[in-house]
C-alpha cells in the first residue's frame, strides 16, 4: 500500500539528479511529542523551519537536507505517515 501512496513520487524523484538538497515538508499536531518525533529523521545540520498555523493547532516544519538518493527520501515520507495526525506534503 505504502508503494502506492508514494509510487507518483517515487517516479519524479528518480528523474533528478541525486544528491541533492530536498525540500521536506509536514503539517504536525502541535504537540511536542509528535514534532519531535518528525524532526528526529534529520540531522543537526538539516535547515528546519516551524511555522504555527493560525489557530495554533498545527506546526507547519519545512525541512531541506541532502539527500543521496530516492529510497532515502520516501523512508522519512513513509515513517512520518505512520505518526497519527502528520500529513506529508
Amino acid at each position: 500500500m505504502e508503494d502506492d501512496i508514494f509510487g507518483n513520487l517515487r517516479i519524479q524523484l528518480e528523474l533528478l539528479e541525486w544528491p541533492a538538497v530536498y525540500l521536506f515538508k509536514f503539517i504536525v499536531p502541535n504537540e511536542p511529542e509528535k514534532i519531535a518525533l518528525v524532526t528526529a529523521f534529520f540531522n543537526e545540520n538539516a535547515n528546519l523551519v516551524m511555522h504555527p498555523s493560525k489557530n495554533g493547532n498545527y506546526m507547519s516544519i519545512s525541512i531541506k537536507e541532502m539527500m543521496l538518493e530516492v529510497d532515502s527520501i520516501l523512508e522519512i515520507y513513509i515513517k512520518a505517515s505512520k505518526i497519527k495526525g502528520v500529513i506529508t506534503l
